[in-house]
């Protein structure tokens, strides 16, 4: 038995239980989890904007040490460690031979199948096919990724999520190039390593933008040249800052329809507005025929940040080692299993950057 932090209904609080894990099966492997981020995603999922078959064990941002293997694994043995991947692509299907892996049609194979049981035998779901809020979980090994040498283990799970995507956002879906500028709306662990990604990537002017005033020094730490409290002027603010012009990128890290609206008004004429947030299916944003020819902005959603984790995580990690990324940056909070319900909290109310779940 392991214990976990249960979802037994959407809207529900989180209950700390314990599950049954069976031993991996064929092309599984069991993982001992040292450390698991607390995504916007998870809360999503826990009240219902995304949807889980339920009960399940949320979490999908995790790292840990393999402890056992099933039949027919051949690329990882006991004691190596690893980093969690909660979209692991097929490189079969369709998406995955056009070479955009991030948006494969297999990905999501494993998130409606039982992964474990509780003491009374229902069955239990694993979030996002990972189920990173638990002392342990067995994946495919195909969700798994080799932890790359010189990286701490616990910082490491951050690589699964927070960072994969925000540096993917800046450098495969907006393609930011030395010398431009960058917004960044929306500064949670995603919305940092955006900060870090663009300085990264040479941009020559980073403007942040949060709702929480706390939130300037931690900006200005991670990359930000200026920093913007949100309000209804933000465009008009980020044009004032830009010459008049909008900044050449606007990376939207909230998932709100006004927030949205926000980074494609503060964009420059022929810029590019990347849409890194999820949103509410019933969220609309609207734009005037007029507007879409005038301003001949581009728009585009990013998914995992357009990332490939496998050819990535090797990029990432050099850039840790050579002290260019900061994982430790964007913990905000280390935290226990009954501490999650809390970092929802702290989540809605736009407080902090990343809580981890340290086991």
């Amino acid at each position: 038995m392991v214990r976990a932090a249960l979802l037994t209904a959407v809207g529900a609080p989180l209950e700390l239980t314990e599950i049954e894990l069976p031993e991996p099966g064929p092309g599984r492997v069991r993982v001992k989890l040292a450390a698991a981020g607390v995504c916007h995603s998870d809360l999503s999922l826990a009240t219902g904007i995304l949807r889980a078959p339920v009960p399940v064990v949320l979490g999908h941002e995790g790292a840990g040490t393999v402890t056992a293997v099933g039949e027919g694994v051949t690329g990882y043995r006991v004691g190596d460690q690893v980093v969690l991947n909660w979209a692991p692509a097929c490189g079969g299907c369709h998406l995955c031979g056009l070479g955009e892996p991030w948006l494969c049609e297999r990905a999501a194979d494993g998130y409606l199948e039982p992964y474990g049981t509780l003491a009374d035998g229902t069955a239990v779901h694993p979030g996002l096919g990972v189920a990173a809020f638990a002392e342990e979980t067995v994946v495919p090994e195909r969700a798994l990724l080799p932890l790359p040498a010189g990286i701490p283990l616990t910082s490491a799970a951050l690589l699964g999520c927070a960072v994969l995507t925000g540096y993917g956002a800046v450098h495969h879906a907006a393609g930011v190039r030395a010398g431009e500028s960058v917004l960044v709306v929306g500064l949670g662990g995603v919305g940092l390593a955006v900060l870090q990604a663009a300085r990264i990537a040479g941009a020559g002017q980073i403007i942040a933008v949060d709702v929480s005033p706390e939130k300037e020094e931690l900006a200005r730490r991670h990359g930000a040249t200026d920093f913007v409290v949100a309000d209804d002027q933000v465009a008009r603010t980020v044009r004032k800052l830009t010459d008049g012009h909008g900044a050449d990128h606007a990376i939207e890290c909230v998932g709100r329809g006004s927030t949205i609206r926000t980074a494609w008004s503060s964009t420059r004429r022929g810029g590019r507005t990347t849409v890194v947030g999820i949103g509410g299916k019933d969220d609309q944003v609207s734009f005037s025929a007029l507007e879409l020819f005038h301003f001949a902005r581009t728009l585009t959603a990013c998914v995992y940040g357009n990332s490939d984790p496998a050819k990535d995580l090797p990029v990432l990690a050099e850039h840790v080692r050579a002290g260019r990324l900061d994982l430790e940056a964007l913990v905000s909070d280390r935290i226990t299993l009954e501490e999650i319900p809390a970092a929802f909290e702290q989540m809605r109310a736009g407080r902090g950057a990343r809580s981890l779940v340290v086991f």
